[in-house]
């Protein structure tokens, strides 16, 4: 398992003549397009196929019901769990349906894979923003929350599910004992009847750090009720944020050292990003809107625009400058060195394994680098 960084005048044919790999292999495992145009310091997969080989970490992958269903069956061979984007509640703790369409076909077909398929509750308004009114009204009511938990398990045993996953964002910082206590009634509830449950936390770096996403999460009374959690290490670079990495791995690595101090290891999970966001410059904070994109898209457009990519040293993430229709633009996404980076971490600190947001766009590489570092021969 190699990477190769594209250098002027570099082709797939002398890159194939290099490093002894077939082009018809590093055109596949990189999803390249003829003409197969590479951009100046574009990270390739240089790869060996591993055979006969099981999963050695826990791997989930976020994914809405309107996925492409090639996508998905190309995706679930790697996934220990299918975590399917979302169920929502009311006020009085009546389950509501995935507005994004039917799920049931993914969970057929996750099972079909022997992959888990995960209920995701998120407390979504009806403006299809997260909406801490919502957990606030459920989380206090012992009755509502009774009702929200035999909702769960008629619908999961109706419909195949096999576990929980629980992802509300920004909890009021009163709730944050009341949340922690309903995490726990909802674990044991899902235990008694023998399923599983994860908790998706934000990536917070102290005890007591300030701001509507972090104040509201115990990290040490969450962990200890869920099965396992995810740490969202994503969205440092966001789309209304300024231009920077998605998930900077100097960054990562402080909130994984915190979460260890609360939560064990075995139950730790890292959040990884497939996708880079768009920022048209200069930015201007309340005005600029970055445009997201796929992790294979981004490599495209450099190479269709003629920019290099760039790495950077400290996030450990590429990106990238260029200019079209008068407006310069900045790209940050991830590729097979980011991604070994994120990779590294797990190995280091013997975390459980890593969650995907999310699963809608294939990364090949990514798959295959996963497989090569986690994956141990039969």
């Amino acid at each position: 398992m190699e990477f190769y960084v594209v250098k002027p005048g570099d082709s797939v044919d002398s890159i194939s003549r290099e490093t002894g790999i077939s082009p018809e292999q590093i055109i596949y495992d990189n999803q390249l397009l003829y003409p197969y145009k590479l951009a100046v310091g574009q990270a390739l997969l240089i790869h060996s196929y591993v055979r006969e080989a099981v999963r050695a970490i826990l791997v989930s992958g976020y994914a809405y019901p309107y996925i492409n269903s090639q996508v998905l069956a190309d995706t679930l061979p790697y996934l220990s769990e299918l975590p399917i984007f979302s169920y929502g509640f009311t006020m009085e703790g009546e389950l509501l349906p995935p507005p994004y369409g039917d799920d049931q076909w993914m969970i057929t077909e996750a099972l079909e894979f022997g992959t888990l398929p995960v209920l995701t509750l998120t407390p979504f308004g009806p403006d299809g923003n997260f909406n801490n009114q919502l957990i606030h009204s459920v989380v206090n009511n012992p009755s509502y929350r009774e009702r929200l938990f035999q909702n769960l398990l008629e619908t999961m045993d109706e419909k195949g599910y096999q576990g929980l996953d629980i992802d509300f964002e920004y909890i009021l910082p009163e709730d944050r004992d009341a949340f922690s206590a309903f995490v726990e009634q909802a674990a044991q509830t899902m235990r008694s009847a023998g399923y599983r449950t994860s908790i998706a936390l934000a990536p917070k770096t102290s005890p007591d750090q300030k701001g509507l996403l972090y104040e509201g999460k115990d990290y040490r009374a969450l962990g200890a009720a869920a099965d396992h959690v995810l740490l969202m290490t994503y969205e440092w670079g966001y789309t209304y944020g300024p231009p920077m990495a998605v998930a900077p791995v100097n960054q990562v690595r402080r909130v994984v050292e915190y979460a260890l101090t609360e939560i064990p290891a075995e139950k730790v999970n890292l959040g990884i990003p497939n996708y880079g966001y768009d920022w048209p410059l200069p930015f201007e904070r309340g005005v600029t809107k970055a445009v997201t994109l796929g992790n294979v898209e981004a490599a495209r457009l450099a190479a269709e625009e003629g920019a290099e990519i760039h790495f950077d040293s400290l996030a450990e993430s590429p990106y990238f400058h260029y200019t079209k229709d008068g407006v310069t633009h900045e790209v940050w996404f991830e590729d097979v060195r980011s991604l070994q980076a994120k990779f590294n971490l797990i190995r280091e600190y013997s975390l459980q394994g890593c969650g995907y947001w999310q699963i809608m766009k294939w990364f090949r590489a990514n798959w295959l680098l996963l497989q090569n570092q986690f994956y141990i021969l039969k």
